[in-house]
Parts: C-alpha cells; structure tokens; sequence
C-alpha cells in the first residue's frame, strides 16, 4: 500500500502557473505508476498525466500537452505537476494515485489514492 498526499493547489488567474506534488510512502516507489486525476463539478474523472516510476515513461492528455509536465523526484518519493498557462477548465479536484504497472502497460490500475487538491484558475 502507497499513502499518497498532495499539496499545492490554489486559485490561480488565467495564464498563472502551479506546481503539484504528490509525495507517496509505503511501498517501493521505484516499483509503481502514478497518475493524476482531476474531476470538475458535474463532470466525470478525467486522467490527465502519468507517469512510471522505474522506466520514466510519461503520458499527458491532449488537452493539456504544451501546458502540464509531469516528473518524479526519486529521492524524494515525490511526483509532479507542473502546471503552466492555466485556463478556467482547468478548475478541478486534482487527486493523484498510485498501482504496480501490469506488465504491457506503462501506467495503471491504480490501487491507492490521495485526497485531492482544489484547483482554481479565475477568468
């Protein structure tokens, strides 16, 4: 089991950056993929970047590619996001998880999971 804590939200004006983090303990951090998550009100959880632990692939969905970076601090057991020219749909709940890869992915399932940070860009 991964206990993940995230820190860094806020409210931010459009155009304003954030930095994530997500600092996990509890089992190998080197062994697992983490993802981050953020769910707007009314609107279903959309995952918006990974990344794996041992083998340094990232993802990131197309809607924030040129925007977010996602990177791990390996000494730190620490993931972040890095997240530059923020729009007002980027207001969410961003929540990052945690799961051993199977083998033929780089990312995911996710078994644990983090409380969220609210994230808030005004227009």
């Amino acid at each position: 089991e991964v206990k993940l804590v995230e820190s860094g939200g806020g409210v931010v004006q459009t155009g304003g950056s954030l930095r994530l983090s997500c600092a996990a303990s509890g089992s190998a951090f080197e062994d697992v993929a983490v993802g981050w998550f953020r769910q707007a009100p009314g609107k279903a959880r959309e995952g918006v970047a990974c990344i794996n632990i041992k083998h340094k692939g990232t993802f990131l969905v197309d809607s924030v590619k040129g925007r977010f970076t996602i990177s791990s601090d390996d000494d730190k057991n620490t993931v972040y996001l890095q997240m530059n020219s923020l729009k007002p749909e980027d207001t969410a709940v961003y929540t990052c998880a945690a799961g051993r890869p199977e083998r033929t992915s780089m990312c995911g399932p996710y078994e644990d999971w983090g409380q969220g940070t609210q994230v808030t860009v005004s227009s």
